[in-house]
């Protein structure tokens, strides 16, 4: 079984990830736990040994159901943070991610099965950019609309002073 990559670096860790931008109607389909008061990107982290086109691909089907089309890189994420998960609570993360936009065909009609990192079921919900919770990345409010066609690269710093 092929294992993801996350490395634990002195007292943290570091994860290479992937995530997914499915638009439609204005709005974007994130993911929701119980664990969490946020909605986060589809996607996950990158195994070992694949590409991250093809763990997008991946992730995207194993959230979804659905096998989706990438239409291209959008973003790379450089995001330092503490992590918010019970097994790794606290210990800081520095995390690269590849955001990919995805084509959305008309009948697209998504369903959740998948379980986060804790073993917990997810769901997936189109939400509005402007929603008052917090979205992850947070980017995703004010990057998305600006029809860039090159990749833009963000980096990101939420650890305490």
């Amino acid at each position: 079984m092929a294992q993801d990559i996350t490395l634990p670096v002195a007292d943290g860790y570091v994860n290479v990830r992937v995530g997914a931008i499915i638009q439609k109607g204005g709005k974007l389909l994130m993911v929701g736990s119980k664990d969490f008061d946020y909605y986060y990107s589809v996607g996950g982290r990158i195994q070992f040994g694949e590409s991250a086109e093809e763990a997008i691909r991946r992730e995207v089907l194993e959230e979804t159901g659905c096998a989706l089309e990438i239409e291209r890189l959008g973003f790379i994420h450089e995001d330092f943070f503490l992590c918010d998960s019970p097994s790794k609570w606290g210990k800081p993360i520095y995390e690269i991610a590849f955001y990919f936009y995805m084509k959305t065909p008309e009948d697209f009609a998504p369903r959740c099965g998948s379980l986060n990192g804790e073993g917990h079921g997810e769901w997936l919900e189109w939400v509005d950019p402007e929603t008052e919770k917090t979205l992850y990345p947070a980017f995703f409010r004010t990057e998305l609309d600006r029809n860039c066609p090159g990749v833009r690269h963000i980096v990101s710093d939420e650890r305490p002073e």
